[in-house]
């Protein structure tokens, strides 16, 4: 039985993953474009022909095992710094699996001797089906842009009264950020499933639903996307401090 979606045999993709971690930022930074301290940054564009750079870069590098046993492993993975992510920090995931549920933390240091904007985010995806439920509360929904970049928001129903439970599947794209998400959401299956999602160190939400696919993504993220150049702006993480977030997937019968 997937709960979540099951990577294909023999892939390597992250894409095709159940799950990747967001570092050293979520979401999306138009066109790899930002300023920190009056100096301007180019990331490379890291998702095809799309026109942004998107989920940071930690999710396409190797991780190394630093820990493992049967049912936990702890990863690590560092950045020395670049021209378009000057700052050298150091990433670790703990994955731990028990008999009702799955626990992932992900915790990042900065280890170089200046401020490093810094956001965090986890991806996983969910299998779907036509009786698949989802209930969870925000406070708003941000819509987007053609070019899939937040541009005004609106009631956190509008897309879907999830506050009360709506079913996920459907014939358009949602692929939005809720903010003032209070931290838990709950996806009731058609076969008796219930698996109820919380994170610690995510004050948003972004769902992810293609056309009628056979997954869906529930992303909690410590900011909106395309924080670090509009007035909320990013976390600030000082020299040598660490910024952490942690996401529980717990499973029961109902």
């Amino acid at each position: 039985m997937a709960l979540l979606r099951r990577a294909p045999q023999g892939s390597n993709d992250p894409l095709d993953m159940a799950s990747f971690p967001l570092v050293p930022y979520a979401n999306r930074i138009a066109h790899g474009r930002y300023m920190v301290d009056g100096r301007s940054y180019q990331l490379p564009l890291n998702f095809g022909d799309h026109p942004h750079s998107i989920h940071g870069f930690g999710w396409q590098r190797p991780w190394h095992v630093l820990e493992q046993s049967g049912h936990d492993v702890r990863l690590e993975q560092t950045h020395e710094g670049d021209a378009g992510w000057p700052w050298a920090w150091r990433a670790q995931q703990h994955v731990r699996l028990s008999e009702d549920a799955l626990e992932v933390t992900l915790l990042v240091q900065n280890l170089g001797d200046s401020p490093m904007p810094c956001g965090l985010g986890f991806h996983p995806y969910f299998a779907l089906d036509g009786d698949t439920m989802l209930r969870f509360h925000a406070d708003t929904l941000w819509l987007s842009s053609p070019d899939m970049l937040p541009e005004r928001d609106v009631p956190a129903d509008a897309l879907g009264d999830w506050s009360q439970g709506a079913r996920v599947t459907g014939d358009s794209l949602i692929d939005n950020v809720h903010g003032g998400w209070d931290g838990a959401a709950v996806v009731d299956r058609g076969d008796g499933i219930r698996l109820t999602l919380t994170a610690e160190g995510a004050d948003w939400l972004h769902v992810f639903r293609p056309p009628a696919g056979d997954f869906f993504c529930l992303e909690p993220v410590s900011h909106m996307p395309d924080a670090i150049n509009r007035p909320e702006g990013m976390a600030m993480l000082a020299p040598g401090a660490t910024q952490s977030l942690s996401m529980m997937v717990a499973v029961r019968e109902i």
